[in-house]
């Protein structure tokens, strides 16, 4: 079982990192995606340490729209940084990325011109991406025709509707559900897991956040993946075994089965 995308170099970790990699173990993941922010250089010290108590993880490193309008000046600056640190860290992926429109936490012409130039880089080095998209779907999906031709493509935490989920999969991307499909007002997206198509879907934490019920309001960790296993198991009428076969499976195809450790 595989988590496909974790914040486990994030500093909510520090403190018990070796019994949250034990727990992911005992609780059956064979590995896992960790999420770097491009540029930060105590995550990518933290990063370190994870893959020395864990080596079956892999990481994606991307900057994400939150941190766009640091880059704003320079892009291509940013995105040569961004480009030795995919190689610094052996990523698989690039992400995640995209655009937020929820927070604006950076101005929306900046987020876009830097979704751009990190898509054309992942072109470039024939990485998957991994996306975000959060009240911003139509400027989402405009950029993606524009400039995702060919890219293997991960909505991570999906929360969109059966017509979003509609979009991406014609793109021939991937849904990767997190633990929100545990929260009783997601009903839509609970309606999104049963019809994904089984080689399309892939399960997350998203950890710290969003832990699932019944660890709701505590920190998210990767061994919670096995939860939201259970739960798509139930909606699509099968076993959780079969939900972490598939997903690992897919998540090899996603980011290329020879680079991927732990989906043997």
């Amino acid at each position: 079982m595989i988590d496909s995308h974790c914040h486990l170099a994030g500093e909510e970790f520090t403190a018990d990192l070796p019994a949250v990699v034990d727990r992911a173990r005992a609780a059956g993941l064979t590995g896992a995606l960790v999420i770097l922010s491009a540029g930060d250089e105590l995550e990518a010290t933290r990063a370190r340490r994870v893959a020395n108590l864990w080596d079956d993880v892999v990481f994606s490193v991307g900057i994400h729209p939150h941190h766009a309008g640091q880059h704003g000046t320079d892009v291509e600056a940013a995105v040569a940084a961004l480009d030795e640190a995919l190689t610094a860290h052996r990523a698989v992926a690039l992400g995640e990325v995209g655009l937020d429109y929820h927070y604006d936490f950076s101005p929306r012409a900046v987020q876009q011109e830097v979704f751009r130039r990190q898509l054309r880089l992942a072109r470039e080095r024939a990485l998957p991406v991994v996306l975000h998209t959060r009240e911003a779907e139509e400027d989402t999906f405009r950029i993606l025709a524009e400039e995702a031709g060919g890219l293997r493509l991960v909505f991570h935490c999906f929360t969109g509707t059966r017509v979003v989920a509609a979009r991406a999969l014609e793109l021939g991307a991937w849904i990767s559900l997190a633990g929100i499909v545990t929260f009783p007002k997601a009903s839509e997206l609970r309606e999104v897991a049963r019809t994904v198509p089984a080689e399309r879907l892939l399960i997350e934490t998203d950890s710290p956040y969003l832990a699932p019920v019944p660890h709701r309001g505590r920190r998210n960790e990767p061994a919670f993946v096995a939860r939201v296993a259970e739960a798509v198991a139930e909606l699509r009428a099968t076993t959780p075994a079969a939900i972490a076969e598939q997903t690992a499976m897919n998540f090899a195809v996603l980011c290329g089965a020879g680079r991927v450790r732990g989906t043997a």
